[in-house]
């Protein structure tokens, strides 16, 4: 079952767009910590932030990281940091921080996780097989100790290449808020899946505040 509030909006770069800014102006602290994704969806949301974003948000406030990464060469065009890089950071000047993830300093990512209080946005995508970060369907990182922030994973069932970092589910639950975006008919029918009542990883994600941001091709009309 879907927790959250879903919106069935036209263009879903403009409305991620939207709830980073809203979340950013009722930031509790002031600093801000945007935890970003990767994917061709997450590459459109990025520059729009970047265009739009950057009368409303102090980048010089923001600290980023990385809900997961592919474990490939932090230059590999399959990195999400790379996409991150070129898709807003190079675009919006200098932020307070940015923490990549490497599949090789897991416990110290694990560590600056645990030790940040509350991420303030954390940005997740929707994969057709249901899964979201690197969290995979039928994976045995789903049921990490709560205490325990980012894990090296991979795909048990061979759809999604490389081997993975991901944040886990206690990591994405210190989040304020969580904020899905759902682009394509490649999501339709997982998507109805998930409207049906399905348990796919997606759906086990726990936060204060969770919204979903579908487009009409993913939401089928």
């Amino acid at each position: 079952m879907i927790d959250g509030t879903v919106r069935i909006v036209d263009d879903v770069a403009a409305a991620f767009t939207d709830a980073v800014i809203d979340a950013f102006a009722h930031r509790v602290e002031t600093g801000f910590t945007l935890v970003l994704s990767g994917g061709p969806t997450a590459r459109l949301c990025y520059e729009h932030l970047a265009d739009v974003g950057a009368d409303h948000i102090d980048w010089t406030v923001v600290d980023v990281l990385m809900g997961d990464e592919r474990c490939v060469p932090a230059d590999d065009v399959d990195a999400n940091q790379r996409l991150v890089r070129e898709a807003l950071l190079d675009r919006v000047g200098p932020v307070a921080s940015f923490h990549p993830m490497s599949c090789q300093d897991v416990d110290d990512y694990d560590r600056l996780v645990a030790w940040i209080p509350a991420l303030d946005l954390v940005h997740l995508g929707l994969g057709p097989d249901g899964h979201t970060a690197s969290l995979f369907p039928g994976s045995p990182d789903l049921d990490a100790p709560p205490g325990r922030m980012a894990v090296v994973t991979r795909d048990p069932n061979g759809r999604n290449p490389h081997d993975r970092m991901s944040l886990t589910y206690g990591a994405i639950a210190r989040a304020r808020r969580v904020v899905f975006t759902v682009s394509g008919e490649s999501k339709r029918d997982v998507w109805a899946e998930m409207t049906a009542g399905a348990d796919v990883p997606a759906t086990r994600v726990k936060a204060a505040e969770i919204v979903w941001i579908v487009d009409h091709a993913a939401a089928g009309g």
